[in-house]
This record gives structure tokens, C-alpha cells and sequence, in this order.
């Protein structure tokens, strides 16, 4: 059982950028992975990004990849997710998830990130 705490969206023009972070605590050792994923209105959730939390792998969507970076501090136990180059078509509310052997937990509240034209 862990919990999520995620913040950093807002509002930003086309081109703009936003660094999310998400906060866990609880049974963070047997967390296997930390990803971030999105949900727009009208649509279904979506993957966006994972890293190992205990190595350096991280895994994008491709509709994200080149532009955003996901990233971790262990010692904080957050993981980041850096947003470049935002488009509108990134405009969601994302989450941030544990993944537990091959659960993803829920996630927390969420961030709301909207990219105006």
C-alpha cells in the first residue's frame, strides 16, 4: 500500500513547459516501478512514462517520447515527470502509479495539465 501525492500542473501556451512531481509514501520497497499516466476528458486513461524504481530504466509512450522525461530521487522518494514542448493534445489529468509486481496501483489525486493554442 502506498499513497501518491502529485503536483505541478497548471496552465501553459503551446511550446510551454511543466515539471510534475509526485510524492510517495508507504510500502515503497516493494514497489517495482513508478509511472505516469494521463486521462483526458472523454477518453481512456493512458500510459505516459515508467522508471525502475531501483535502476535505470524508463519506458515512454511514443506520443511523449523526445519531449518528456521521467526521472527519480530516491532519497525525496518522488519521481518527476519533465514536460517539454507541450501541445494541446497533452491537456489531461495525470497520475502518477506504483506498480507492485505486475499491479499498478490507483493513483493519487492528480495534476491537472492544460496546453492552450
Amino acid at each position: 500500500q502506498v499513497q501518491l501525492v502529485e503536483s505541478g500542473g497548471g496552465l501553459v501556451q503551446t511550446g510551454g513547459s511543466l515539471r510534475l512531481s509526485c510524492e510517495v509514501s508507504g510500502r515503497t520497497i516493494s514497489m517495482v516501478y513508478l509511472g505516469w499516466f494521463r486521462q483526458a476528458p472523454g477518453k481512456e486513461r493512458e500510459f505516459v512514462a515508467a522508471t525502475l524504481w531501483s535502476g535505470g530504466h524508463t519506458y515512454y509512450a511514443d506520443s511523449v517520447k523526445g519531449r518528456f522525461t521521467i526521472s527519480k530521487d530516491k532519497a525525496k522518494n518522488t519521481v518527476y515527470l519533465e514536460m517539454n514542448n507541450l501541445k494541446p493534445e497533452d491537456t489531461a489529468v495525470y497520475q502518477c502509479r506504483a506498480k507492485f509486481g505486475s499491479t499498478w496501483s490507483e493513483g493519487g489525486q492528480g495534476t491537472q495539465v492544460t496546453v492552450s493554442s
